[in-house]
């Protein structure tokens, strides 16, 4: 990448290359002229920008410099890096050798890649047995090494733990051969009850306990309909059964979480916490939900009726409001009205306060973007009460589905 790159697709850089370095345009700074000398940001949305996913300025590792991260590299060997400094190659560094990775590998976001035949933290470590021995060892019944589930090292398998709390992992086997996912059904993301409950998961298989049938043990024997009837029935219109949000049990849909009856229809397909902004406020005040979408009062406009059509600005005052620090009016995705940006509803995914999120970076479940139980916030969920996870997939209540 060269030295004045772009900060974002399809905007202009700020300066011209010159024999490997940077000549910044007037009003900019920085190794690639990526912070304006001139701030129009507060400083608390400038530190909102650059929060990472835990909340943390700049992870702790950089100054927030006009909502972009100034990572910290006294040395100037910019092994501190990544748009929220959460990459931190010092770690590759061995103690003894000093050399990233003992020079057996390459450094990625501050985890070493070993080359063949060496493994450990920083690659300090030589295998005893041939690379053929270590392939054989690794590769699974199916021909895969380590089921295309995990890492070979050394001849052993390091299965992918895919278990946000870190307690269990749901793949295991000494060739990640297992995989109890499988046995999990579509709305049992948030629970441990594999097989829907009327089974034994045994290698990601469901072995279903007597009356039940089916891949997941969700069919009951005594049901007069198929199992491809009874999943067609809870489908609907949409392309999970019950709409992600629900158990399919003989054609009927039970929507869960439990006790919520914000999540409600034949297919729960409507959720009602889509009208809620992140304070829980519906439709804002200004209109009622129905089926999931704001139908909002007279006066009142958006996705959660948040704009008034009345306004008492002038347009220059609404416009000083809608522009980014960089001076283009809701950063060329969206429409400025009464100082609120209003972000192209044709590109779904644009959101936040001058349309600067793509909320394509939020975390998705079962396809479905913060597993449907949270808002996607300028590309991080923020889960509702009683979920957890990068994507809303974790239940923390105490009564299980």
């Amino acid at each position: 990448v060269s030295c004045c790159s772009l900060p974002s697709a399809g905007q202009a850089g700020h300066g011209k290359c010159d024999c490997g370095k940077c000549k910044c345009d007037e009003g900019w700074y920085g190794e690639a002229c990526q912070y304006p000398t001139t701030c129009n940001l507060t400083r608390k949305k400038s530190n909102e920008m650059c929060k990472n996913s835990q909340d943390i300025i700049c992870s702790g590792a950089g100054t927030c410099q006009c909502g972009r991260c100034k990572c910290a590299n006294s040395e100037g060997n910019g092994l501190v890096y990544g748009k929220f400094c959460e990459c931190d190659d010092r770690e590759c560094i061995d103690d003894e050798t000093e050399e990233i990775c003992t020079g057996h590998g390459k450094c990625y976001c501050g985890n070493c890649y070993c080359e063949a035949g060496w493994h450990g933290d920083k690659c300090e470590f030589q295998c005893d047995i041939t690379p053929w021995e270590i392939k054989k060892r690794c590769t699974s019944p199916d021909g895969k090494i380590c089921s295309n589930r995990g890492t070979c090292v050394c001849g052993e398998c390091t299965c992918h733990d895919v278990d946000p709390t870190g307690d269990w992992g749901d793949i295991h086997g000494d060739t990640c051969e297992c995989d109890e996912r499988n046995c999990k059904a579509v709305y049992d993301r948030y629970s441990d009850d594999f097989c829907s409950g009327h089974g034994q998961c045994n290698c990601g298989r469901c072995d279903c306990k007597e009356g039940w049938t089916g891949k997941k043990c969700e069919h009951p024997h005594s049901c007069p309909l198929s199992v491809e009837e009874s999943a067609k029935k809870c489908q609907g219109n949409s392309d999970l059964p019950c709409s992600g949000r629900g158990k399919c049990e003989c054609g009927q849909c039970t929507c869960f979480p439990p006790g919520d009856n914000r999540v409600h229809g034949k297919n729960c397909e409507c959720d009602d916490r889509q009208c809620e902004n992140a304070d829980g406020d519906v439709c804002g005040g200004h209109g009622i939900c129905s089926c999931g979408r704001c139908i909002c009062q007279d006066g009142w406009f958006g996705k959660l009726c948040q704009h008034s059509r009345k306004c008492n600005m002038t347009e220059e005052e609404s416009r000083s409001l809608c522009e980014s620090a960089d001076g283009v009016l809701c950063s060329g995705k969206g429409s400025c009205h009464c100082g609120k940006c209003i972000c192209s509803p044709q590109e779904w995914y644009i959101s936040g306060d001058l349309c600067e999120c793509d909320d394509r970076d939020c975390d998705k479940h079962d396809g479905l973007i913060c597993t449907g139980n949270g808002v996607c916030s300028c590309g991080n969920c923020e889960c509702w009460e009683g979920w957890n996870g990068n994507a809303c997939e974790i239940w923390l209540g105490r009564e299980y589905p």
